[in-house]
């Protein structure tokens, strides 16, 4: 990462007109599930995230979504599978000045990409209302934007001081890119969850009738929670 980091820094100063962004591991610490059977021991996952590099990522992705001219600067992470590009890309709200859109319907497009409304505390990945004005912390930006609402059309946009709540910038248009890059269609999570509750099925009668009872309860009872989760919030860890 420390290198990685060095090059992106020469590779921001070389090409300062270009998408220079940063890809790796947000994990700073990961620990995997396991089971020790000889002590009948077991581990639950535990993790870590660097929420500055999660934010870094998922500029990264947008970037490379909305422009030509993106250089990446990745470690090995960038080998590993993330969501579906054509969901990520679907999933995102383009907004502008004048656009005609109910407030309640914007914000459902915010929470199918996997924000969180939270109306005490403003940070990276959240949004509040207040009456017709509503304030996003894009997952992947510096500041919040306000965008202000004059009955079902969009009056404002303005990137504001996260602190202060004072404007930076007036802003014509912006581009909301989902809060993971990890985001689906709840369709396909419907799809996907099906599949596995039928595998899950197979696994537990395979576990029963080899009398690995204990087993064929933990499978169902963590793949539960992790459908749970789909459902819910749209991932699992």
């Amino acid at each position: 990462k420390t290198l990685a980091a060095q090059l992106y820094s020469e590779f921001k100063a070389f090409f300062p007109e270009n998408a220079v962004e940063y890809f790796v591991s947000y994990y700073d610490y990961y620990q995997p599930e396991a089971y020790v059977p000889s002590t009948d021991t077991f581990i639950e996952k535990d993790s870590s995230i660097n929420e500055e590099i999660e934010r870094l990522r998922l500029a990264a992705t947008g970037s490379l979504i909305s422009r030509s001219d993106v250089i990446v600067i990745a470690s090995v992470s960038c080998i590993y599978g993330l969501g579906s590009p054509d969901d990520f890309k679907a999933l995102s709200v383009e907004i502008a000045k004048g656009d005609e859109i109910a407030r309640d319907a914007f914000l459902e497009k915010l929470i199918d990409g996997l924000y969180n409304r939270n109306d005490v505390e403003l940070k990276a990945g959240r949004f509040r209302v207040r009456g017709d004005v509503v304030d996003l912390f894009p997952a992947y930006a510096n500041n919040p934007i306000r965008i202000e609402f004059w009955g079902d059309e969009i009056e404002g946009i303005r990137e504001i001081d996260p602190i202060s709540g004072s404007t930076i910038s007036e802003l014509e248009s912006y581009r909301v890119y989902p809060a993971s890059q990890y985001v689906t269609t709840k369709e396909k999570v419907a799809v996907a969850c099906k599949a596995i509750e039928k595998e899950l099925e197979e696994r537990v009668a395979w576990f029963e009738k080899e009398d690995l009872l204990l087993e064929a309860q933990r499978i169902r009872m963590r793949t539960e929670y992790d459908m749970e989760m789909l459902r819910e919030i749209g991932f699992c860890n």
